[in-house]
């Protein structure tokens, strides 16, 4: 193809340093830290990302389906049988939850009471992987058990081995309408988790299933299922699953994602806006590639019109001088995918920007490469690179010829 192989003669003819030259390098420089500030950027998200799922992952379940209408309670036989005919399923288990008022001393907090069954609890993930402090034990045999976040234990000035008192929105909401004195329960601190989400650390304790029925006053009955997936990114496939089956009146279905909604969409418009930012570099740096080719379509306007009056159509013109510039982007953005995936390397390699480990949960700034950011930011760059070109390539195709070359 001799418009590409003519496109390349131009770009190594620049050996010259003038101004037209001096405005291709920088379109090439600016190309390339656009590009290799994306890779990193969006690399530095990624990694974020990953880390808060893990994270929010290794405490909550893929699915959780509660109860919302006093109906539901009756139906909830039914619930359990939809579950386990799902084929990605790995574990479920039945859960009680509600507030609570914790009192130590003449300290109390407000906090939300979760009963869990100790024998289905899996130690791989939930509070039964996280405890710092005593033993995960929630039998109530000879008193209640009840396992407090430490910040709340700090707050509480609980330690192991203490003994508080809870009272329920129940008990409260029943001794307002007989005007009668709370009733209260006494539990067993057995041990102190930290799930490093303070929101959850805070303001969730858990006990045995049994313990939360008595104290909400429900019996036997439960408030809903927590499952766990052998892929938890088929969550939004098996919800779709159970909602067909469901009453979505009596029962919600909540993903991991969708316990998380808000945090997910805020990191998602921190990181469009991250890209749309740096895009503006590299659209800066087309700018350049547009007048570097504006300006090469008139030094070169000789050229064209004996290339013309050789035979050569227009639409090879076009293609000419549509090389040159997507020939710039190219280079620019081959160069900055490089430079931004060596760095990403080294920083996973050897961790050259390390965190204080004092104050975070991790050592050094996360990084994960994904292929499609590196094939949107490459195609993106290379689609303002070709709009950049677009118009000096058509003013050169529209060169006429007698006008280019009668004073030669």
């Amino acid at each position: 193809m001799f418009e590409f192989f003519i496109a390349k003669r131009y770009l190594k003819a620049k050996h010259k340093l003038n101004f037209i030259t001096i405005i291709s390098l920088l379109s090439t420089i600016g190309i390339t830290i656009g590009v290799a500030a994306l890779v990193i950027v969006l690399s530095v998200f990624n990694g974020f990302g990953s880390l808060v799922t893990s994270l929010l992952l290794s405490f909550d379940p893929h699915i959780r389906i509660s109860v919302i209408d006093e109906k539901g309670f009756l139906k909830i036989g039914s619930v359990e049988q939809s579950i386990i005919q799902n084929k990605n399923l790995k574990s479920y288990a039945p859960f009680v939850e509600g507030k609570a008022i914790l009192l130590n001393r003449n300290t109390y907090e407000i906090v939300n009471l979760k009963g869990i069954e100790e024998k289905r609890a899996d130690a791989s993930w939930g509070v039964a992987s996280k405890i710092i402090s005593g033993n995960f034990n929630l039998q109530n045999k000879p008193i209640d058990k009840i396992i407090l976040g430490l910040p709340l234990a700090l707050r509480l000035s609980a330690r192991i081995g203490d003994t508080i008192t809870v009272t329920s929105a129940y008990n409260i909401e029943r001794t307002i309408t007989s005007l009668s004195i709370p009733q209260t329960k006494r539990f067993v601190v057995a041990g102190i988790f930290e799930s490093n989400n303070r929101d959850y650390d805070v303001s969730f304790v858990f006990t045995s299933l049994s313990s939360a029925q008595k104290l909400f006053g429900l019996n036997n009955r439960i408030t809903g299922y927590e499952l766990r997936l052998n892929n938890y990114d088929e969550a939004e496939h098996v919800k779709n699953n159970l909602a067909a089956k469901l009453d979505a009146k009596l029962f919600a279905i909540n993903t991991w994602h969708d316990l998380h909604k808000q945090l997910y969409s805020v990191m998602l418009i921190e990181r469009w806006a991250a890209y749309i930012l740096l895009s503006l570099i590299i659209a800066v740096a087309t700018f350049n590639i547009f007048a570097s080719l504006t300006m090469t379509v008139i030094e070169k306007k000789k050229d064209i019109g004996v290339i013309r009056s050789m035979g050569v159509n227009k639409n090879s013109i076009l293609k000419l001088f549509m090389f040159e510039g997507i020939l710039v982007g190219s280079i620019g953005t081959i160069l900055g995918v490089i430079i931004g995936l060596l760095i990403c390397y080294l920083q996973l390699q050897y961790n050259f920007y390390p965190l204080d480990s004092t104050k975070y949960i991790i050592d050094a700034m996360p990084v994960e490469i994904r292929i499609t950011d590196i094939l949107a930011i490459g195609g993106m760059a290379m689609l303002l690179a070709f709009l950049a070109s677009l118009y000096p390539a058509k003013r050169a195709a529209n060169t006429i010829i007698i006008e280019s070359i009668k004073y030669e």
